[in-house]
């Protein structure tokens, strides 16, 4: 069967076979993975390297006489002083083949059939922006991505360079040394050098002699090369490092000339192929996305009940079609929430109090602490100007600010100033009297890795211990996200960077899902440049849509209840999506094999 063939006739598996990019932060754009078209890409990478991608002639000159034409190339440039004599490289018994390839080809290790030149090395202060007729552009690690990037170069004085083999040659494959383990060994073609160039010392250069470039270049973004020189790689805290010594002996496939231009072209033709596979996959992605947008914005954005009915009707009749991502679940989740503090989730019923009457009796509750000298004071809220109401609400709501309905906020530097806290408060690591919550132990789903504090160091920071029900939010890193405290088994106490929010009169989960739901509302509040923070003065005084308590608490469970059939559809489409994964390896495996 053809590459071509396997391509056409099992287009839904690679198109379909999607993964969620692992990323930290809120929001959905940019975390998919065409899991199905990489491994495409991969299968024909491999298929290409062993022969399977294009036919075979035993007319063509044979390979062995270009790896002697190779041999002699390099013993012409040693004896010119072009080139170093490199230590001689252990040959291949056929216990080193990685894989079967044709007869006609040969293994050889790649340090014998291209030259593998080091970059230059130079002091960080030698560094500069601007080039000048002294200074040559180096290029760097971060320069190296799918094909080089000139847009983002340094300069250094051409003094670095000590011999003309380090300059960057058309043609020539950079490839990053030193790098994360994800990037390392990474590679870029320079099929042009718009400037003169040298390459630093977190690089190499593979220079081929008489093999084809491009046949080198796409052999070595092969899984076997990527993974044996990841592999082989040394380990710093966060650096991974390929060695000449590692590099050198990695056995390379060489098929004749011509076949390899033949495999080059073939490729090529087949990247075009995925390439289109990549861009209708992903404008149909966006497509779908955009279609659910829009029609759940007309629930939102619905005049009165018969005309939001009649919105549900519609996107009810294509529900199977329409929420078939974890994107457009996650669109469903946030209009659930959009409706719901808008009162349209659920009914109103006119025998309920007032959120007005609510909010009054919050109000002396709050005095009445004060006077018991439970609480402080907070600042005056700033009055509601009508400019900033964004929708109308249902009769018996109320709009107020967030501050209003608090009991109280604070945060860990409410027990004292940084001396008196690192006198009387340690983190441990080993299981003690209470748990330090920190976000990490929400975002990541982290119910386990704890930082602990002392009986006395709790007791100690009475303004931040945390109960069941609290709210904690985000002051800095990520300002504004915000998590409900459930119940961990023992006392808790709030960490640095965090607000504690204590709601006692209203329902505490419906003002966070009020926040949760309005991360980019709360967020716009957060100043700063590199580091944005959210000021407990802009906490108080954000917008909150007040219904009466009955209502938050149907409102509470009825968001509960969709949440619970929306993460029901995650679960359905994650095992869909594990099978299309499942089958796109599998089929790529059984072709390579």
């Amino acid at each position: 069967m053809s590459v071509e063939s396997v391509i056409t006739e099992n287009l839904d598996i690679w198109t379909t076979a999607i993964k969620r990019k692992s990323a930290s932060g809120r929001g959905t754009s940019n975390k998919l993975e065409l899991y199905g078209i990489k491994k495409l890409r991969e299968l024909i990478l491999e298929l290409a390297v062993r022969g399977k991608l294009v036919p075979q002639y035993t007319t063509e000159e044979p390979v062995q006489i270009l790896l002697e034409q190779i041999e002699e190339e390099k013993i012409r440039l040693i004896k010119e002083k072009k080139l170093k004599k490199a230590k001689k490289l252990e040959s291949i018994s056929i216990d080193d083949f990685p894989f079967d390839i044709p007869k006609t080809w040969k293994f050889e290790r790649l340090g014998n059939v291209v030259d593998i030149v080091r970059g230059i090395t130079f002091p960080a202060s030698a560094k500069e922006s601007d080039s000048n007729e002294d200074n040559i552009a180096c290029l760097r690690t971060a320069n190296v991505q799918d094909v080089i990037d000139w847009d983002d170069l340094i300069y250094v004085n051409k003094s670095f360079v000590k011999r003309d083999d380090q300059y960057l040659l058309k043609n020539d494959i950079v490839m990053s040394m030193a790098n994360s383990r994800e990037l390392v060994g990474k590679v870029a073609f320079a099929d042009f050098i718009p400037i003169n160039s040298s390459f630093g010392g977190f690089l190499s250069v593979l220079r081929p002699r008489k093999l084809l470039p491009d046949y080198v270049m796409l052999f070595l973004r092969t899984p076997y090369a990527r993974e044996t020189l990841i592999g082989s790689a040394s380990q710093t805290t966060n650096i991974a490092n390929i060695s000449l010594e590692k590099l050198n002996p990695l056995t390379f496939p060489v098929p004749p000339r011509e076949e390899q231009v033949r495999i080059a072209t073939k490729v090529k033709e087949l990247m075009g192929i995925c390439d289109q596979l990549e861009s209708q996959t992903e404008a149909s992605f966006e497509a779908h996305k955009t279609l659910v947008e829009t029609l759940l914005s007309t629930l939102t954005n619905a005049k009165d009940a018969d005309e939001l009915n009649e919105s549900w009707e519609r996107i009810s009749e294509h529900f199977d079609t329409l929420f078939t991502t974890e994107d457009s679940i996650d669109q469903l989740k946030q209009t659930v929430l959009q409706l719901a503090v808008m009162g349209k989730l659920v009914k109103q019923d006119p025998n309920d109090e007032p959120a007005s009457k609510l909010l009054e009796r919050i109000a002396a509750e709050k005095e009445q602490l004060i006077k018991d000298k439970k609480i402080k004071r907070q600042k005056a809220l700033t009055p509601i100007a009508k400019s900033e109401l964004p929708y109308e609400l249902p009769n018996g709501w109320i709009w107020c600010r967030v501050g209003d309905v608090l009991e109280t906020i604070s945060d860990y530097h409410a027990n004292g100033g940084y001396k008196i806290l690192k006198e009387n408060v340690q983190l441990l690591d080993q299981k003690d009297f209470a748990i330090m919550l920190r976000t990490t132990n929400f975002s990541k789903k982290n119910y386990s890795e704890y930082k602990y504090i002392s009986e006395k160091a709790y007791h100690f920071l009475e303004k931040s211990k945390l109960y069941p029900n609290d709210i904690i939010m985000n002051k800095i890193g990520d300002p504004g996200s915000t998590f409900y405290v459930d119940d961990r088994g023992q006392p808790m106490s709030l960490a640095m960077n965090l607000f504690l929010l204590r709601v006692s009169l209203a329902n505490s989960k419906y003002i966070f899902k009020y926040l949760n739901g309005n991360y980019d509302y709360v967020k716009s509040f957060a100043n700063g440049t590199s580091t944005q923070t959210i000021t407990k003065d802009a906490v108080n005084n954000l917008l909150c849509p007040l219904p009466p308590l009955f209502e938050q608490q149907r409102i509470v469970a009825k968001i509960d209840e969709l949440f619970e059939i929306c993460e029901s559809l995650n679960a359905q489409i994650d095992k869909a999506k594990l099978l299309q994964n499942w089958l796109a390896q599998t089929i790529s495996s059984s072709l390579v094999n």
